[in-house]
């Protein structure tokens, strides 16, 4: 990717301290290339994955929890995962 620092998934190496969740995630089988692509490129399919995948609420959660901002975590693209963090927008009426 050019210009920007790629995190790596947790899946991409071996480590004896990995989340136990990775145990049961797809990505793991699937591979990185899909969850991580190149900038303007489709995350359908790296989504659709994650939709099948058990350890998906664990996987968003360590996203979360680690501030990942690259890639597709827990079914969440980097811009859906940014506004979960920022919260629900507060309409002008809500400034009182």
């Amino acid at each position: 990717m050019t210009g920007k620092t790629i995190t790596q998934a947790p899946h991409t190496g071996a480590s004896d301290d990995r989340p136990s969740w990775l145990d049961l995630a797809l990505c793991a089988q699937t591979g990185a290339a899909f969850f991580f692509p190149e900038p303007g490129s489709s995350v359908r399919e790296a989504k659709q994955i994650c939709q099948a995948c058990e350890g998906r609420a664990a996987c968003l959660e360590y996203a979360l929890a680690n501030d990942e901002r690259f890639g597709v975590w827990g079914g969440l693209s980097e811009k859906e995962r940014d506004r979960l963090r920022r919260g629900p927008a507060r309409r002008p009426a809500d400034r009182a």
